[in-house]
């Protein structure tokens, strides 16, 4: 029955998975529920609480763009919604090809996010060149299906416009109005400390060829109360199995790493689900850092925050929003202009507060022009969202498994041995239907199975090692 016969409106949202989808940990890192980085569910979070309204029900697809549920999303839902961040990146064209051959199959409106272009703070296109046809395809594809594209900021609605394209509008992010109109950011302390809880965030190519770490091992010295917070799910997975497989695992210098001082002192974390992540931060007396959507989540916490951008796509959104921020090839060069206390001063959120409603309803009126309705316009303004989310509980962020104990061993040992089980299960499964396979034509015979190989107990078993044998290393000492 399609949505139209049931009198309710259904969209379908872009994201990893629905807020109120509790998932352990464990399942959240197998699974990659964050998309390979939780800011993704910053945003796709809420873009879920802002376009449910009473007669309006969200669908996370979990990130899927299969072309062969074209038809099923036709028929079950009125719009396929994109919330995006920096798509528009040579990493990505493959994905963004996929999207775009699901949404060429599509007859509903497709409406896009907040999407952005991703290059150098000089905002130089040069290096967007050989992904330019497939952006081409996919903001054409969009367009034949919504009145305009939302996007992130200054640098791509000009980099869109350069190709052609006018129904280009500035959106921001969604992530900011997740609030509404209200979003309150204010200076707790006069100025900070050394006791001052401080969190800092950053990504791996940050640290690896910007300078972050500098700035990372600088503050650790002086703030005994500082907190790295990680986004990738090499980090989590770092974190949590001790899992030194990913690529990313080569730069040491991460405090998600094991052999980070930081790690050993139990000060990283990454989260899996938002409300975890925006909770914990109002604890805090200030953010920083290049992840823009970590010091977003401080920011939604009523928690004062400076982005070092160090990328177009932090730059814009910064500078659309009006959050304060610093360029990080800048004060790399100026150590002392990064420290934490100093940016405390500087920061001014007279602009990024008293500019929001403007904002808000400039990004309401996209969704307006688009067919959307909104909760704060049209609903509840969230009440229901947020009275269900309390009624759940979630993980707490994902801490360093320093731990050599027999509980915590038996958690992770837990889940493995399920994990290991459902393998068998499967293996079973399709041995069986192999066989049926074979007994039924010659031609069928020479088909190969496909055996799935029991990857993840293998990484598991690798990252538990070395805890375990400590463990009974220090049982017989």
């Amino acid at each position: 029955m399609s949505s139209k016969d049931r009198g309710a409106k259904r969209i379908l949202l872009r994201s990893g998975k629905s807020p109120y989808d509790v998932v352990s940990v464990e399942d959240a890192l197998h699974r990659d529920v964050i998309a390979t980085n939780s800011g993704n569910l910053i945003f796709s979070d809420a873009a879920h609480k802002i376009l449910q309204t009473q007669g309006t029900e969200v669908v996370s697809n979990g990130i899927s763009a299969e072309v062969a549920a074209a038809g099923r999303i036709n028929e079950e839902y009125d719009a396929f919604v994109v919330p995006l961040a920096n798509a528009f990146r040579p990493s990505f064209e493959s994905g963004l090809r996929r999207l775009t051959r699901l949404i060429t199959r599509l007859r509903i409106p497709v409406v896009v996010l907040g999407v952005g272009a991703q290059t150098g703070v000089s905002y130089n296109p040069t290096r967007l060149q050989r992904i330019e046809p497939a952006v081409r395809g996919f903001v054409s594809a969009v367009l034949d299906r919504s009145a305009s594209i939302g996007v992130r900021g200054e640098f791509t609605e000009q980099y869109l416009k350069d190709m052609g394209f006018r129904d280009v509008e500035v959106i921001g992010c969604p992530s900011l109005f997740m609030y509404g109109r209200q979003l309150a950011v204010h200076k707790r302390a006069v100025a900070l400390t050394p006791e001052s809880r401080i969190a800092i965030n950053g990504s791996h190519s940050a640290v690896r060829t910007q300078g972050l770490d500098q700035i990372i091992d600088r503050t650790h010295e002086r703030y005994p109360r500082l907190r790295f917070i990680g986004q990738n799910l090499s980090d989590a997975r770092q974190l949590h199995w001790r899992d030194l497989s990913d690529p990313n695992a080569q730069v040491t210098a991460m405090p998600t790493h094991p052999d980070h001082p930081m790690y050993r002192e139990d000060k990283v974390r990454v989260y899996v689900d938002p409300a975890t992540w925006i909770d914990d931060l109002r604890s805090f007396d200030f953010s920083f850092g290049s992840r823009i959507h970590g010091n977003i989540a401080a920011l939604l916490a009523g928690t004062p925050a400076t982005v070092l951008c160090g990328d177009s796509r932090t730059l814009e959104l910064c500078r659309y929003f009006d959050i304060p921020h610093r360029r990080l090839d800048k004060v790399v060069k100026d150590p002392e202009s990064a420290d934490p206390a100093r940016l405390y001063e500087d920061a001014d959120f007279t602009k990024l507060v008293g500019g929001h409603a403007e904002r808000f309803e400039r990004f309401t009126s996209f969704l307006d022009k688009n067919g959307l309705e909104n909760t704060f316009t049209h609903g509840d303004g969230g009440a229901a969202f947020e009275e269900r989310m309390r009624s759940l509980s979630f993980p707490a962020g994902v801490r360093p498994w320093n731990d050599t104990d027999m509980a915590s061993l038996t958690s992770r040992f837990t889940w493995l041995h399920t994990r290991i089980n459902e393998l068998s299960v499967d293996n079973a499964q399709l041995k069986r239907d192999l066989a049926r396979t074979r007994t039924g034509t010659k031609a069928t015979a020479k088909l190969t199975p496909a055996t799935p190989t029991p990857s993840v107990y293998r990484r598991a078993r690798r990252a538990v090692g070395r805890p375990i044998r400590r463990a009974l290393q220090s049982g017989r000492d």
